[in-house]
């Protein structure tokens, strides 16, 4: 279930890979201490015989159901769920199964935002908003971890992918200076 490398570009490097914040195994662990809690006390306080052993069958296929869809299945939801930033985009990658990828290029993210309520403050996680150009507009990561360094990061890698192509002083300077003297726009060059 790791993230794929293959998918990213010659040039292109990952900045942060992060899965949605911990407290989201923090209820499959509960039902997997809670399921053995009920199953070691059905085993002890039952009585013997056939009775106390169909009770205790019952009990314990229970608790495997509700391992399987209420321990195992969030884990492996959020062990898929990736968020990926890398120096030209956001990669949001999401399903168990299915698979559904969204890719955001750095040059098209307009606006980014931070939530956080009290509890996700306590824990240090929060939704981060990326709004982009296009058809969809807004993307909401949920329960992203350390929230505020990762929407720093982002602003960051924003900058410096709206840098990256964009005309610095000294270059608009030499355009309008070989301008003024007739000479011909030179090629510039925008690798690196």
């Amino acid at each position: 279930m790791a993230f794929p490398e293959d998918v990213l570009t010659e040039d292109e490097h990952v900045v942060l890979h992060l899965h949605p914040h911990p407290k989201a195994l923090l209820r499959p662990v509960l039902v997997l201490v809670l399921g053995v809690a009920a199953v070691v006390a059905g085993w002890l306080l039952l009585p013997d015989g056939d009775g106390g052993a169909l009770v205790l069958a019952v009990v314990a296929g229970l608790f495997l159901i509700a391992v399987l869809w209420l321990g195992l299945w969030p884990f492996l939801v959020w062990r898929s769920t990736h968020y990926l930033f890398t120096n030209e985009r956001v990669l949001l990658q999401e399903g168990v199964f299915s698979r559904h990828r969204r890719d955001l290029p750095l040059a098209r993210i307009n606006d980014h935002s931070m939530t956080q309520r009290f509890t996700e403050r306590l824990l240090g996680c929060g939704t981060l908003t990326i709004e982009s150009a296009g058809e969809r507009g807004q993307s909401v990561l949920v329960d992203v971890p350390r929230v505020d360094r990762v929407q720093t990061t982002l602003y960051e890698l924003v900058e410096a992918q709206h840098d990256k192509h964009s005309l610095g002083d000294d270059e608009m300077r030499d355009i309008l200076a070989d301008m003024r003297e007739g000479k011909p726009l030179r090629q510039r060059d925008t690798s690196g």
